[in-house]
Parts: C-alpha cells; structure tokens; sequence
C-alpha cells in the first residue's frame, strides 16, 4: 500500500504591518508579497495588539493566521492563533495565562538579543520553558549571529522546539526565515507540524533597521 506524503507549506512566522509602531506595510501590499514569494501561511505578530491581523484574515483567510507580539516585564512572547488581544506590560506569568486560556501556539521572539528591549534574561526564560511551544531560534533581523545561536543552544539544551522568522518590518524582508512543514490547520495542528519542519533562512542586513526608526519617525511627525 502507498502512503501518500502530506503536503508541505511554507509558514512565515514572524512578520509585522503598518499596525505596528515601526513599519509602514501596507496590509494591501503585505498580502501581495506573501502571495508572490509563496508563503502559504503567514503570522502576523504585530507589537502588542491584533487589530491589522484581523482585518488581513479578513483579506485573506488562507492565508493569515492571527498573531501578536507581546512585550511583558520580563522579554516578548511570539504567538500565533491569538483571538483576544493581549496588552503590553503584563508580568510573563499574566500574560502566559491569557495565552494559554485561548489556546495560542507561544513562542518567545528574539530571546537573546541584547540590542533589542525585548531579550530575556536566561533566568527568565527557565522560567517559562514548560510553558512555551517553542523557541524562535533563527530571526533574521538579529545584528550579531551569535544571539541565534544562543537561542538555538538553549533549544537544544531543554529540548525545546525551533521557529524561525524574518520579523519583517517591511515588504522586501518577507520569507527571508521560513518554515517548510506539513499543512495545519490550528495551534495544535501548529504544534504537531514544527516537529517536522526545515528551515530556509538568511540574515537581513543591519541597515534593514534604519526602515524601522523611518517609520517611528514618520508616524511620530504625522501624530504631531
């Protein structure tokens, strides 16, 4: 008997909209790049709320998945398969709550990176890791690569699984860090398919995060 192969996808997993505080993508071109580069699924984990990944699934419901960025006391969780938006500021134990009681898949973004607010410390991150899915071991914005290889060192050391991601603040960055797994559906479907997943990665270039500060700068202008 012949077993067919399930069919493979690739998930962006990290990536940011206009609704974030520093990028300017249109949701409209967001969805365009996606489907030219292929990217079957993709996050949208915009920094602490969920209201332009509600209106992309809207958009495009094969698409986007609902996600969010959470900046906690402690470090940022990456989440995906958020329906209740969680608010920025929370201890990590309130904020792994809400997660939990809908059933989101919990990353943690970026976890080493000490050029970014949102690093953990390592004590801190014990803390959590029977709480999370997974580990965003490879993000393509990191400035130094060895924060991705502490991230993926410590995956490793507490046999935790990997994500990976552009975390794009801008159209071009997106599919530079994707999964290739099989289909899913949900959070759980998320969960059994990162098990089997490869990654295609490459680092953005440090210049990138210049697009970032334009756009604070330009939103904080157009406020004024």
């Amino acid at each position: 008997m012949i077993l067919s192969m399930p069919k493979l996808i690739r998930l962006e997993n990290h990536a940011h909209t206009i609704y974030s505080k520093d990028s300017l993508t249109k949701l409209e071109d967001f969805i365009a790049t996606c489907r030219k580069r292929g990217i079957d699924r993709v996050v949208i984990t915009d920094h602490n709320n969920i209201k332009g990944a509600l209106k992309a699934r809207e958009m495009a419901p094969d698409l986007v998945i609902v996600g969010e960025e959470i900046m906690t006391r402690q470090g940022e969780f990456l989440a995906a398969f958020v329906e209740e938006e969680i608010p920025k500021g929370l201890d990590k134990k309130e904020a792994l709550e809400r997660l939990e009681a809908q059933g989101a898949f919990i990353s943690v973004s970026h976890p080493f990176d000490e050029m970014r607010n949102g690093h953990w410390r390592r004590d801190d991150l014990i803390e959590v890791r029977t709480h999370v899915d997974a580990i965003e071991v490879f993000n393509a914005r990191v400035m130094r690569r060895g924060y991705n290889e502490q991230a993926q060192a410590f995956a490793e050391e507490f046999e935790l699984l990997g994500t990976v991601g552009s975390d794009a603040h801008t159209a071009r960055e997106l599919g530079r860090a994707v999964q290739v797994l099989p289909e899913f559906e949900d959070a759980d479907g998320l969960r059994e398919a990162i098990r089997h997943a490869r990654f295609e990665t490459r680092l953005s270039s440090p210049l990138i995060h210049f697009t970032s500060r334009y756009a604070v700068w330009r939103k904080a202008l157009s406020r004024g």
